[in-house]
């Protein structure tokens, strides 16, 4: 039994050489890309779920905004095939990591920024300071607005950071629970595996929900500053 209940979040090593590009990489060489005229019923329920995805996020977007499209896309793709590989049993999970989320949400979310502030500069400015407020309070909220501004992305990181480790953690105290009663009390055991079996079935759909989400949140962003 592993008394380390964190273990399972260290970045594997080789040689003193981290696998964590490897690993990384790993989920996206599954996915090959379409070399038949007429699609199957995997590639049509890809195409489909694309398409939903896509007028979901993408509807209230202006033209410039519709451009994010591919990328944003990819981002969830990314983000999903990552959070199914460390539900497989002994994988390591990269999004449970915080330094590679803030690397993936402090790009986009600049990137959002500076795109407001290039093609609606007065509008992002304005955002800083609500129309009508009281002389006394400008320079407060000014900086509140500000803070609230830069927090954006590390919420954006910790939520998904938070989400994925905290269904791990608590696999993996069902697991250790299930197997000390096995050796004393088999029929609470079976409690136990039954609980897991649903719990499995809820991170499956929490690590597709939080790809979604983390997509969704650089999406409003963007429609913020575009």
């Amino acid at each position: 039994m592993n008394q380390n209940l964190f273990a399972s979040f260290n970045v594997p090593m080789m040689l003193g050489i981290p696998l964590v590009m490897l690993i990384i990489l790993f989920p996206t060489m599954l996915i090959s890309p379409p070399n038949k005229l007429i699609n199957n019923r995997l590639s049509s329920l890809q195409q489909w779920l694309i398409q939903l995805t896509l007028k979901q996020m993408m509807t209230v977007h202006s033209t410039k905004g519709r451009t994010w499209s591919l990328m944003l896309m990819a981002l969830i793709t990314f983000i999903a095939l990552n959070n199914l590989l460390g539900m497989t049993p002994y994988a390591f999970t990269p999004t449970t990591q915080l330094s590679m989320n803030l690397a993936m949400a402090i790009p986009l979310w600049a990137a959002t920024v500076l795109t407001g502030l290039r093609f609606k500069t007065k509008a992002s400015l304005a955002h800083f300071l609500p129309q009508g407020t009281p002389m006394p309070l400008i320079p407060m909220l000014i900086v509140i607005e500000t803070i609230s501004l830069f927090i954006q992305p590390i919420a954006l990181a910790v939520r998904l950071t938070a989400n994925i480790t905290a269904g791990h953690l608590l696999m993996h105290l069902l697991g250790d629970t299930t197997l000390a009663l096995l050796s004393y009390y088999i029929p609470s055991s079976m409690i136990t595996i039954v609980i897991i079996t649903l719990l499995i079935m809820l991170e499956l759909g929490v690590a597709l929900i939080q790809a979604y989400v983390f997509t969704l949140l650089v999406s409003l962003y963007l429609y913020d500053n575009s």
